[in-house]
């Protein structure tokens, strides 16, 4: 039993994706639209609607005409089939016995003489004594007979009712079927004779015909309604969308960058109301905007001014202290240390003004690209030989490949690697930092991993803002100013890269840097992955994409080949 289930849940389950695989090119653009679009979905409700509500009306008019038409018809059948089983009783009243051989053909000539109908059947009740001279059975034509029902004979021999009728469905000479009516009732002729059947036949060919026309001109009428309510749903829809529409191209407009983009009034006091409060927000955002822009840019021609202003003292306090650590000999072991103190901060306040017109450059979209052929394993091998001196912890190169060379600014690409192996050595805790290598038909990439400290979700959330430190209370190895992590994003955008980050407090921290083959590659995949193996993906888990990918406004590329 299980396994039959199973079965048929497998049968139903291919059946369900040939469904779909057969309706997807067909239903797949009408789908998306449905989903994009609040206009397509209005006018399909309001136009299925419609049609259900014509439908519906269409079905009760034609079924009320139906049988309107029908029940009329009876009736005159009804009537006419009475006055034609009097005429011919009276006529076999008035008759002699010995008149009993014509007696028959002439009630049938009163029977379509005083009738609408020539179909005319006359036979002699079944269960009578027979009756030599009784009348033979006569007909008009063989339909008749054909068509009366052995129900229609039994309950006219049972003589409850004057008259019977009965629905049927005559079949032409041409063998084409029609509606009709047999009504049925009992001539008694004299003598011996007997009770015999008047079957007399009326066609509602004539009916249905009509019923056929009622039902053309009521279809076309409602194609034409249809049509009329399809135009005037589209053109009510476009009226009442217009200001949407309106909203959407001027708020696409603003999100471009067109400051000056304005909702346009719709002529209603509602629609007014919200284009004035739209118009009066985009202001008040220009606004904001504008004096954001001018204090960023005063920050950054701020940044970068005290930063080139530094450079000079900075210049001369460096030649001092060089100057002072030549002449150590003969001072006290505390003067030493001042001076070697000394030395260390100058070169790391170097390092610092260093970064910050880095990052003014970046703000200022003043960045220049030295790009060349680069051996991405080489370049992470050359970092990574320069480093291992100063890590407690070892440092293993994993190169599965990258050995082609791409073009990319060898220089930015060394201090996007050496912050991040410099980061793992900060927060490593001694465990063994992998750094792995591996392209593919579209991007190279670079991993680097460590088994230290790791990060919470909150701290993985900025680990690529500006001067933030996970902990910085911790003893840094390198120094560092709190910027490496916020320029190598910035490399890594300006190359049309990708710089991610997972972390898990307490099992470590793993980037991924993924640069694309060339300019032209506009999407890829990255051939190694971000989330390390033997990890499962949960809850508390957080992966971040560097998020600030603009591309400075005036980047200039050189090409060392050139």
């Amino acid at each position: 039993m299980a396994a039959h289930s199973a079965g048929l849940r497998r049968t139903l389950r291919r059946l369900r994706l040939r469904w779909v695989t057969l309706t997807q090119p067909v239903l797949g653009p009408f789908r998306a639209k449905w989903r994009r679009s609040l206009m397509l979905r209005t006018m399909t409700v309001t136009g299925l609607v419609t049609g259900f509500t014509i439908l519906i009306a269409g079905v009760f008019i034609v079924t009320s005409l139906s049988d309107d038409l029908y029940s009329s018809r009876r009736d005159q059948a009804l009537q006419d089939s009475a006055r034609a089983t009097l005429a011919a009783q009276g006529q076999i009243d008035a008759s002699e016995r010995g008149s009993l051989s014509t007696l028959s053909a002439t009630v049938r000539a009163t029977v379509q003489d005083t009738s609408s109908s020539q179909m005319v059947y006359l036979r002699r009740q079944p269960g009578q004594p027979a009756y030599p001279e009784a009348p033979a059975a006569s007909r008009t034509n063989d339909m008749l007979p054909d068509a009366v029902t052995a129900e229609l004979s039994a309950a006219v021999v049972a003589g409850d009712e004057p008259q019977l009728w009965q629905a049927v469905t005559f079949v032409g000479d041409d063998g084409v079927p029609f509606p009709g009516i047999i009504v049925a009732s009992t001539l008694t002729f004299p003598a011996g004779a007997g009770d015999y059947d008047l079957f007399i036949g009326y066609s509602l060919a004539d009916t249905q015909e009509t019923l056929a026309f009622m039902q053309r001109t009521l279809l076309v009428a409602a194609a034409v309604m249809m049509a009329f309510i399809g135009i005037l749903v589209w053109i009510i829809s476009r009226i009442v969308f217009r200001p949407i529409r309106a909203a959407a191209d001027t708020s696409r407009r603003l999100a471009a960058g067109e400051a000056n983009a304005r909702m346009p009034l719709q002529n209603d006091v509602h629609l007014d109301m919200l284009s004035e409060g739209f118009n009066n927000m985009a202001d008040t955002l220009q606004s904001r905007i504008q004096e954001l822009d001018q204090l960023s840019e005063m920050q950054q021609r701020f940044v970068s001014d005290v930063s080139h202003e530094l450079r000079t003292p900075l210049t001369t306090i460096r030649l001092a202290s060089e100057m002072l650590e030549a002449g150590t000999q003969g001072l006290a072991p505390g003067q030493q240390r001042a001076i070697e103190v000394l030395g260390t901060q100058v070169e790391r306040f170097e390092s610092l003004l260093e970064d910050l017109l880095e990052i003014s450059r970046y703000d200022a979209g003043h960045v220049t690209l030295e790009t060349e052929p680069t051996n991405m394993v080489s370049l992470v091998e050359e970092v990574t030989e320069s480093l291992r001196p100063l890590s407690p912890s070892a440092i293993e190169v994993h190169a599965a490949g990258g050995y082609s060379p791409i073009d990319v600014d060898p220089r930015r690409m060394r201090r996007i690697v050496s912050n991040l192996i410099g980061n793992a050595i900060e927060h490593g805790e001694g465990e063994t930092i992998h750094v792995s290598i591996d392209s593919n038909a579209t991007s190279v990439a670079v991993c680097v991993r460590d088994s230290g400290i790791g990060m919470s979700e909150e701290q993985t959330e900025h680990v690529f803002d500006r001067f933030w430190r996970a902990d910085p209370s911790r003893k840094r190895t390198l120094g560092g100013t709190g910027l490496g992590l916020a320029i190598a994003q910035e490399d890594a955008a300006v190359h049309g890269g990708l710089l991610e980050v997972w972390s898990r407090a307490g099992e470590g921290t793993n980037f991924r840097l993924t640069v694309p083959r060339g300019d032209a590659v506009r999407s890829f995949v990255s051939p190694l992955q971000l989330i390390p193996d033997g990890y499962v993906s949960t809850e508390t888990d957080r992966v971040v994409t560097s998020r600030w990918l603009r591309r400075p406004a005036r980047l200039i590329r050189k090409d060392k080949r050139q």
